[in-house]
């Protein structure tokens, strides 16, 4: 299990959507990922509408991983799970490189979205249409949602980078590079504190409601006190409020489950 590095390094988070027919859709899903073993017809889009048809979720045990199944298991929603083993560079497949351009989880195939199947990759985006389409965890207007948006990007653009090459070069690199250790436990320690001096003074990233901005956040601190705990022990001494918000957030029946996502 890969806790803390997803195989990226300084990426830059642009989210991209990628609009996919319908015809198109269903031969990659029903006739190319799946194997042949998966082929469950009740899994399979149909042109029916009369037929519920859910969302497809591609991810892996990462903290980056973890954060669509949080959401989707927050909403209520039935998602089906894609195991993208990043151990066996299964993201490399050209197969989900048509649904991730990238090659990074998550990504996700929404079957009923607005105008036709839709395939998203990059958790910010993900968690962004979640919360818009379904109304949930992120306003749909004024300073709330502009305040929950810049901490969901403070994550996405800070947070997790820089914790994800502490975790390669302090965990997972054969050969150690002091330099390079020294300065992303620097960093991690120093985003431990932009946290804790902005749960100081709101119970939550985004302000007073739980939020995608809360969501996006937790695997990732999981890592830093669990995976990370070690080089960031002294980080992450002194952070009540810190450790406050992991346990309120972590307390959630829905964070819960979601963190169990993929079972592997």
């Amino acid at each position: 299990m890969a806790l803390g590095y997803d195989g990226r390094i300084f990426r830059h988070h642009i989210p991209p959507v990628i609009r996919l027919s319908h015809k198109r859709l269903k031969k990659q899903w029903n006739e190319k990922w799946l194997h042949k073993s998966d082929r469950n017809p009740s899994f399979m889009l149909t042109t029916d509408p009369k037929e519920k048809r859910m969302i497809t979720l591609y991810t892996w045990t990462t903290p980056n991983g973890r954060k669509v199944p949080i959401m989707l298991e927050e909403l209520g929603w039935p998602y089906e799970v894609r195991t993208v083993n990043l151990g066996k560079d299964e993201q490399h497949a050209p197969d989900f490189l048509k649904i991730s351009p990238n090659n990074k989880i998550p990504a996700i195939i929404d079957p009923d979205a607005e105008g036709g199947p839709l395939s998203l990759f990059e958790s910010g985006a993900i968690l962004t249409y979640l919360a818009e389409k379904s109304g949930r965890l992120l306003a749909p207007s004024g300073a709330d949602r502009y305040r929950t948006l810049e901490w969901l990007h403070w994550q996405i653009g800070s947070l997790g980078p820089m914790l994800g090459q502490l975790g390669y070069f302090a965990r997972r690199a054969q050969e150690k590079t002091p330099a390079a250790i020294a300065r992303f436990t620097e960093e991690g320690e120093r985003l431990l504190d932009v946290m804790e001096r902005r749960l100081a003074e709101s119970p939550y990233l985004g302000g007073e409601e739980y939020s995608i901005a809360d969501i996006a956040s937790y695997p990732w601190t999981v890592a830093a006190t669990t995976f990370l705990k070690e080089a960031l022990a002294h980080g992450l001494e002194g952070k009540p409020a810190l450790h406050r918000w992991l346990q309120a957030v972590g307390e959630r029946p829905a964070v819960q489950k979601g963190m169990q996502v993929p079972q592997v």
